[in-house]
């Protein structure tokens, strides 16, 4: 009987049989296999060329050119620039050249208006080897007999089973990048949740989970995620290459992303309302969101030959929609002057214009009326304002208008005008709304804790009123540039903030705070001082504190700088060179110190703290602290908490004011850090309410009582995931003067913790599952090689059995303690032993069946001492029979264990067939011949019922061959 939850019956299958009801052909793996022609093949050869052939028909092409392609996309870079390439064969942007009609000819592999032109098969346990790496793929999804859909299936009783999951995907692309450089998406799924993404992008920023009405509902996402449709449009529309600081990275679009584009192209089509806001909250792609929607407005046939006009109102921004338009291949003209956007638009130029907003101004009314003119237009809020609205909308009084904004709209008169000049088609005020919880409840971005700089440090509250808050028109500031020009006529205020002294001290408590608090995370950090100067003297004053290598200066230099602001100007490549280093984790400049510059459109999720100590508020103040959200996960497991700001302007003192919006969502994942620390106290108090007398005492008798007190798994469970928020605050408080009171029940909860996961996790417990700072808490009391601090390991051998019904200990940690010691003793000798590793395997499952309660304790260490007494014999046997304990032995044991033959004689006749097969995992033909071999050996001693059988579970195991 199957186990509750296992991942093939659970999970894999019916994944298949969900993907089979909404339009995909099963193909069962040894027909996969044949069809591919061997674990090395990548497509099915047949159908491929049966597909090109009758979608390119017409064009003249024939099974020649097939093959031309296909040797083509045999050999594509096992990198993501073949990945790209693989991508633009599917969307046919490739040819062929026709020798009868001397030309080059696109060819079509994927027909994206006609779905059912295309065949759509799936397939499970895909083994495939490069000759050096084997690996096996879980689900494969095939569009005319090209793989672009991997599916990474886990059990769904295991605790980290989307973690895992994404790592087997990790692993395949360092094992085996030749099948990764065709797959172009791929998603893992334990029943719970579906997370998804694009190959060869594998970042944690990167990874989304799929949303459904139904959280939980497997069969929903499946049939939703992988429909047939929806794959067509993930490969035409939604997936996009972009250059990032020279590197190519490649990205997906996700739901709301796409939800979005789909509006507004439909709005586009629309000739009756003709204006919509696309509400998306900063962090989520809105240059991606506009980019996609405008490409498919260029190449709908629907639209005939549009004019598409992108415009941005920053150089900055300017300058990254550039480059993603040049990734992702978008054909487009840059306006380089105010005439150069009027010739464009007076001539009627049909095709993508870029342009920076106040390259309209004076333009001159009704330049150009016609209807399929499309403005795309970022940042909404601050774009339109004034003037220059006005002349936009003159200009092109037909044109369907789209704003793009990424702050909520404010409670000004110039916030809620955004809402009347986009939204006026719409009841609701916007076309499309992402909100910052949405975001934070997906992942997307992550919360945000401030706090408050020591009042000595704060700027005096009365100056700031007076000088910046209390002004008129610093509410609802929109623009970086309109902040500094009403900064600069605060002079009182800006000359006390750059007050040598002030700058000091606080240079001082930011290299203190940043060694203690940052740093020890793995994170860097950005100063933000009030001005360029007080960027100059912060690097001045930070460099007294800390190693001057570890912070850099950017801002915008001027011709006539003096001499201290000289000293610190930055060419564009060395600047490109900076920003490129920042964003690596390891590597310095670890603290940027910055005043403009990189405070919009930069993005650097290992990015965790922003020193602020410039006055800002509202869109300035959210688009600022907004670079500190980005999630981030490094190759070594640590995780990026939230973000943090540490105010010393005393912005925050009055949240509703700094940020006077009218949605309250944006408070609800803003929070001051000292309401932080009294959920942690709340917290931590319920925790050792329920666990504390768990966590007293370190001798094997306590472990032991854990360890049967967590045998309960919905117990366990909670405990894990309750102690993982406790220790998520306790990362981003520590260290501070508020944990003492409670750092030695936290430590006994925290070591509680890594006893558990240690005892009930058959495999070694990784440095990941403890953060950081809890994790140096915990080793300053534990070994690092025996986080428990009291395993007890049971030596398997003949005198185990006798050992363990002597001992009191209770049979519940016998049970675990025992199948720990099978895993471990296993695990260490299976790789010279192989045929051991089925008794981990077995003891693995038990383990499951009994953590499910599907098994009581007796009938589990039964069990367990079942298998202990296998292991030993087979110990004895492979002492006794003298074979090589790699190759002949695991064959001998297999067919004793598997098929009840102890024959000594046919295991060395089984054994040689074999090994005079070396190449059957790569050849497909050799792999056959071994296969009527051994048939014709086994047939007579297993007889034709069991042959089969017995041959696939001698195939299986692993080999060590000298």
């Amino acid at each position: 009987m199957p186990n509750l939850g296992a991942e093939v019956p659970a999970v894999q299958l019916p994944m298949l049989r969900y993907a089979r009801e909404i339009g995909w052909t099963p193909v069962d793996k040894a027909e996969a296999l044949k069809r591919r022609g061997g674990e090395t093949g990548i497509v099915f050869v047949q159908r491929l060329t049966e597909q090109f052939c009758k979608l390119n028909k017409a064009a003249g092409l024939n099974g020649v050119h097939a093959a031309e392609v296909l040797r083509k996309l045999q050999n594509l870079p096992a990198r993501v620039e073949g990945n790209r390439e693989m991508l633009a064969w599917l969307r046919g942007e490739r040819s062929v050249y026709h020798d009868g009609q001397k030309r080059e000819i696109n060819v079509r592999l994927i027909d994206f208006d006609d779905r059912v032109a295309n065949e759509f098969e799936v397939t499970h346990e895909w083994r495939y080897t490069n000759g050096k790496e084997h690996n096996r793929y879980d689900v494969v999804f095939l569009v005319n007999g090209l793989p672009v859909l991997v599916a990474e299936t886990k059990a769904a009783h295991k605790q980290d089973a989307i973690a895992q999951g994404i790592d087997q995907i990790r692993r395949y692309h360092r094992e085996t990048p030749e099948m990764m450089a065709a797959l172009q998406l791929f998603d893992v799924s334990e029943l719970r949740q579906l997370w998804y993404g694009v190959t060869w992008s594998l970042e944690r920023k990167n990874l989304f989970r799929w949303r459904t009405d139904e959280t939980g509902d497997y069969e929903a996402a499946i049939k939703a995620f992988c429909d047939p449709e929806r794959i067509l449009r993930f490969l035409a529309d939604f997936i996009v290459f972009a250059a990032k600081d020279d590197d190519l990275k490649k990205y997906v679009l996700r739901q709301h992303q796409t939800r979005a584009v789909d509006k507004v192209v439909a709005r586009c089509a629309d000739s009756k309302r003709r204006r919509a806001l696309v509400w998306h909250t900063q962090g989520s792609g809105k240059t991606f969101t506009m980019i996609t929607a405008a490409r498919m407005l260029l190449e709908r046939e629907q639209f005939g030959k549009p004019t598409v006009l992108m415009l941005v109102d920053r150089n900055e921004l300017e300058t990254q929609l550039f480059g993603n338009l040049a990734g992702v291949g978008v054909a487009h003209r840059v306006a380089e002057s105010k005439r150069d956007v009027q010739d464009l638009l007076a001539s009627d130029y049909c095709g993508l214009i870029v342009s920076m907003i106040h390259k309209f101004e004076g333009i001159p009314k009704d330049l150009n009326t016609r209807e399929d003119i499309f403005v795309l237009i970022d940042e909404a809020h601050r774009s339109t304002g004034g003037d220059l609205g006005n002349y936009l909308l003159g200009a092109l009084p037909n044109a369907t208008w789209i704003g793009f904004t990424g702050t909520p709209i404010d409670k000004t008169a110039h916030g809620k005008g955004t809402f009347k000049t986009f939204g006026v088609d719409d009841d609701k005020g916007y076309l499309d709304k992402y909100s910052i919880a949405e975001s934070v409840a997906d992942g997307t971005t992550l919360r945000l804790h401030y706090e408050l700089a020591p009042n000595e440090l704060k700027v005096d509250r009365e100056l700031l009123e007076t000088e910046f808050l209390a002004l008129a028109e610093a509410q609802g500031v929109s623009d970086i540039d309109e902040l500094n020009a009403i900064l600069d006529r605060a002079v009182t205020l800006k000359t006390a903030m750059k007050n040598r002294e002030r700058v000091d001290a606080i240079a001082r408590f930011v290299a203190e705070h940043f060694r203690a608090k940052i740093q020890p995370l793995g994170f860097k950090a950005f100063l933000v001082g009030v001005d360029r100067q007080a960027c100059a003297l912060y690097k001045e004053a930070l460099d007294r504190y800390l190693p001057a290598e570890w912070s850099r200066v950017v801002y915008t230099s001027a011709h006539n700088d003096g001499a201290d602001l000289k000293r610190y100007k930055l060419e564009s490549k060395d600047e490109k060179a900076i920003r490129k280093a920042f964003a690596k984790p390891d590597t310095d400049p670890q603290i940027l110190i910055v005043t403009e510059k990189l405070l919009t459109g930069y993005d650097a999720p290992v990015l965790y703290c922003m020193y602020l100590d410039k006055p800002m508020r509202d869109h300035v103040l959210l688009q600022a602290i907004a670079r500190v959200n980005r999630p981030y996960e490094a190759d070594d497991g640590r995780v990026k908490p939230a973000g943090y700001v540490l105010d010393f302007v005393g912005i925050f003192d009055n949240l509703q004011k700094a940020l006077a919006f009218d949605s309250a969502e944006v408070q609800s994942v803003i929070e001051n850090i000292d309401l932080l620390k009294a959920t942690f106290k709340v917290r931590l108090g319920e925790l050792c309410g329920e666990f504390l007398t768990l966590a007293k005492g370190g001798d094997d008798k306590a472990v032991e009582a854990a360890v049967a007190a967590f045998t309960d798994r919905e117990r366990r469970l909670s405990f894990y995931n309750r102690f993982k928020d406790l220790e998520r605050m306790y990362e981003i408080i520590s260290p501070d003067a508020f944990l003492r009171d409670f750092i030695d029940d936290y430590g006994k909860l925290a070591r509680l913790y890594a006893v558990v996961r240690a005892m009930f996790s058959m495999r070694p417990m990784l440095d990941r599952e403890l953060l950081r700072k809890t994790q140096a808490l915990v080793q300053q009391h534990v070994r690092a090689d025996d986080p428990t601090g009291a395993v007890k390991r049971y030596e398997i051998n003949e005198k185990t059995l006798e050992a363990l019904h002597k001992g009191k200990t209770p049979d519940e940690a016998k049970v675990i303690n025992l199948a720990k010691s099978l895993v471990v003793t296993v695990s260490e000798e299976a790789g010279e032993k192989p045929h051991l590793r089925t008794i981990g395997e077995r003891v693995e499952e038990l383990v499951q069946r009994y953590d499910e309660r599907q098994i009581d304790t007796k009938t589990a260490l039964e069990a367990m001492e079942e298998f202990v007494r296998e292991y030993t014999e087979a110990k004895k046997q492979e002492t006794a029979m003298g074979f090589d304990r790699s190759t002949t032995f695991p064959v001998y044991w297999r067919l004793k264990q598997d098929c009840g033959r102890d024959d000594p004689a046919l295991a060395t006749e089984v054994d040689r067939i074999i090994a005079e097969h070396p190449s059957r995992d790569v050849n497909p033909e050799n792999m056959r011949q071994l296969r009527l071999r051994l048939t014709v050996a086994l047939l007579k001693p297993l007889g034709k019922d069991r042959v089969s059988a017995a041959i696939d579970s001698l195939l299986a195991m692993e080999r060590h061959e000298g």
